[in-house]
């Protein structure tokens, strides 16, 4: 008696595909919204308008984060049209961007900028060195918004990597003309399939089709 081949798994796991988009779309908000915030700020005196408060947000620190945010909103569209090593290497390069996403945000953290870096940024100063009397460069909370943005993208990548073999094909139904899918065992499911070939929906699947 010789053993069946096994089958391939069921693209049936759509909760899976529905973390994975909620999680690309997450982290694009996040970034994108950390990147339109202050990230620091620095008092800077000057001699004719007093002290003035020099800022810069996290785009303008770091262009990067508007590039990975416009990347995973990309990657959400590809997920319709891509599959199998294709869906994979997707969720490599997110995982990359994300990566790299957050270790840029982390070294910013570690590493503010100067005084003179913030005050030549905004406020109309061109400031090629921190005059005398510059306050302490002052951080928020924006990045960590950023760090988040990043962890999730990078989770959501994961997940599309090591569950892609069971997530839907979403493109399937535009498959090359003379393409069938595989028979339904489920009646509900088939009366739905004929429907959606643009069967009379008074008219039953035929005998053979469920």
């Amino acid at each position: 008696m010789t053993g069946a081949a096994p089958e391939a798994p069921a693209r049936d796991d759509r909760r899976a595909l529905g973390l994975i988009v909620l999680g690309l779309l997450a982290g694009a908000a996040a970034l994108w919204g950390a990147g339109s915030l202050t990230w620091f700020t620095v008092d800077v005196p000057t001699a004719t308008r007093g002290t003035v408060s020099a800022a810069a947000t996290g785009t303008q620190l770091q262009p990067t984060l508007a590039a990975v945010a416009a990347l995973l909103a990309a990657a959400v569209a590809a997920l319709v049209a891509l599959s199998g090593i294709a869906r994979r290497v997707l969720g490599v390069l997110v995982g990359l961007a994300g990566i790299a996403a957050a270790v840029l945000s982390l070294r910013l953290v570690a590493v503010p900028p100067t005084p003179a870096e913030l005050a030549s940024a905004r406020a109309g100063l061109n400031t090629p060195s921190a005059p005398e009397g510059v306050g302490a460069v002052a951080g928020t909370a924006a990045p960590w918004l950023a760090v988040a943005g990043a962890v999730v993208a990078l989770a959501a990548a994961v997940l599309l990597v090591v569950r892609e073999p069971r997530l839907p094909k979403l493109g399937s139904r535009y498959a090359a003309p003379g393409a069938q899918a595989a028979p339904s065992s489920d009646p509900d499911r088939a009366a739905w399939e004929h429907l959606d070939a643009g069967g009379d929906p008074t008219v039953g699947p035929r005998e053979g089709e469920n």
